[in-house]
């Protein structure tokens, strides 16, 4: 058999289990995610507010950073699933120090305030981009 062929047979269950696992983990990071939140963003969105969908976008990109690589960057399951509870963890204390500043974060976001969910949203990446490129593995030589 060709050795691309061979690579592909060999490595291709485990490039379905691990980015699987990672799907899941986003998944379940983000249902955590909207039920802890103090507003009710799936409802907000699908009665077309602007700032809740900007909002819930924002966790959802924010989430997706550190747990890619996380997957990158792990030697193990395990290790993947910390580091994608320790981005749900910083997303949410990300949101409650934003909440903090801005003061009475969910009833902007409830009245489709569009500026409170930006800055919102640049907390969220600006954390999970930090997250990101502290789970870099120098002894590794890559993410």
């Amino acid at each position: 058999m060709d050795a691309p062929i061979q690579a592909f047979v060999e490595g291709f269950p485990r490039f379905m289990i691990w980015t699987g696992a990672a799907g899941g983990l986003l998944l379940v990071a983000c249902i955590v995610y909207v039920l802890l939140t103090p507003w009710k963003e799936l409802a907000l969105v699908r009665g077309g507010n602007g700032a809740a969908g900007l909002a819930l976008a924002g966790a959802i990109a924010g989430l997706a950073l550190p747990i890619s690589s996380a997957l990158a960057s792990s030697v193990s399951l395990v290790d993947l699933l910390i580091w994608g509870a320790v981005a749900l963890l910083l997303q949410l204390i990300a949101y409650r120090i934003v909440d903090l500043i801005l003061r009475d974060m969910p009833k902007r976001i409830e009245n489709d305030e569009a500026g409170a969910a930006i800055v919102l949203i640049a907390a969220k990446l600006a954390t999970a981009l930090i997250l990101a490129a502290g789970l870099w593995d120098p002894a590794l030589q890559r993410f």
